[in-house]
């Protein structure tokens, strides 16, 4: 069963968005939203998901490079919780290590300029995310 599903990249000042399309099988940047505080933020992210009627969510999961579970990660895992609780939705977590650097790398292959990639590379970190996570989903043998 395909469905939308949105990607969250947390930052500290903005979040980064994604959106499948409708197969579930393409990742396509969504654009940022400005960091309000926590409780804002998430009833924004819930009436964003409604409006556009996505069936699942993904946070990323920003783990350290050995695969623990940091302060940074234990946040993004209480903010995916509340998420899951705020929106009724199925609220996945995705391993998220390197994705702003892999996204910082291509704007600037791509010669964005500095003040421009500010705005872009949140949402293109939550695109990669999302596009690893639909990858994996329909690899054989995923869950």
């Amino acid at each position: 069963m395909s469905e939308r599903v949105l990607a969250i990249d947390l930052g500290d000042v903005r979040l980064g968005l994604a959106l499948s399309d409708e197969t579930g099988r393409v990742a396509q940047p969504y654009g940022v939203l400005k960091r309000e505080g926590r409780r804002l933020d998430l009833q924004r992210l819930a009436r964003l998901a409604r409006e556009i009627g996505v069936g699942r969510i993904v946070v990323g999961l920003p783990l350290r490079m050995d695969g623990t579970a940091g302060d940074q990660a234990r946040r993004a895992q209480a903010f995916a919780e509340r998420l899951r609780q705020i929106t009724g939705l199925p609220v996945e977590t995705w391993d998220e290590r390197l994705s702003t650097a892999a996204a910082t790398r291509s704007l600037l292959e791509a010669n964005v300029g500095r003040t421009r990639r500010k705005g872009l590379v949140d949402q293109a970190a939550a695109c990669l995310i999302l596009q690893a996570y639909l990858d994996r989903r329909r690899s054989p043998g995923a869950p």
